[in-house]
């Protein structure tokens, strides 16, 4: 199929980081301002941005600039619509957007402040209808052809449901982790229906992040792991333990766990993501 024929069908995307899905223009952009600024050097990182094959070193080298672009609530609120509006351009039609929520108190960013500006940048999309429900909305007696566009007016608009996942930050303390899981108990009917767990795979412990997943689990949250991005027997074994509702990536696998995997039935996200 031709990629015309791809971006004409329908889609749902369960596995957009918002900062990895943020456009290079306007990471261009934001960097020329911050080298303007003297803050940042810009030809030391306009290669960072435009390079297309990347390690996964690399590729973590990339978020941690990308977390020094956008640590503004106008950035915030702006990347949040243009990555709608992106993904409704190529007819997703159902798009779980994960964040980090980040606290930066030199510039009076708390973790909710940060989510406050997400969601205001949910509302500023203007290309696209957005439809924003609460996690424990019924959408089973919803058409099918109302995920696609709507009409109103005799005029047909896209549609695009929207639902936000808040991601813990594998460098975070439990208590850190706690406090993103109370944020999205407080925030469930603003569309937050459930929990990521990212990061640089090779930092951080499983048990720093078990207590605030249970705790999210026990709340009616929906959990998703990045598991297996790096050879981590024992992680790996706990995270399938645990039970999540998806996985991410699982590339390092070994027969034995891929067996257990199976039999467990949980979807598998982005297989291929880390392997390119």
């Amino acid at each position: 199929m031709e990629m015309e024929g791809w971006v004409s069908m329908p889609k749902v995307e369960l596995h957009a980081h918002l900062n990895g899905s943020v456009r290079d223009s306007t990471l261009l952009e934001l960097a020329r301002v911050l080298g303007e600024k003297g803050v940042i050097v810009f030809s030391d990182v306009e290669h960072v941005i435009l390079k297309n094959e990347r390690s996964l070193t690399e590729v973590f080298r990339l978020f941690d600039l990308i977390h020094i672009l956008t640590t503004d609530h106008k950035i915030i609120t702006r990347i949040t619509k243009e990555v709608i509006e992106d993904f409704a351009s190529e007819n997703v039609v159902y798009l779980e957007l994960r964040t980090t929520p980040k606290k930066n108190d030199s510039i009076g960013m708390s973790k909710r402040s940060y989510l406050e500006a997400v969601l205001e940048g949910i509302k500023a999309v203007n290309t696209v209808d957005v439809a924003f429900r609460p996690h424990n909305a019924d959408v089973s007696n919803v058409k099918s052809s109302s995920l696609i566009n709507d009409t109103c007016n005799g005029s047909t608009r896209k549609e695009i449901y929207v639902r936000l996942l808040l991601s813990i930050d594998r460098r975070e303390s439990t208590e850190a982790a706690m406090e993103t899981v109370k944020l999205a108990l407080e925030m469930r009917d603003l569309g937050v229906v459930g929990i990521d767990l990212s990061g640089n795979p090779i930092v951080g412990e499983w048990m720093t992040f078990f207590p605030a997943l249970k705790f999210a689990r026990e709340q009616g949250l929906y959990i998703t792991l990045h598991c297996g991005e790096v050879p981590n027997p024992k992680e790996i074994q706990a995270m399938l333990d645990f039970l999540p509702q998806r996985i991410g990536h699982a590339c390092c696998f070994e027969e034995e766990e891929w067996k257990r995997f199976k039999s467990l039935n949980i979807p598998l996200i982005c297989i291929i993501q880390n392997i390119l």
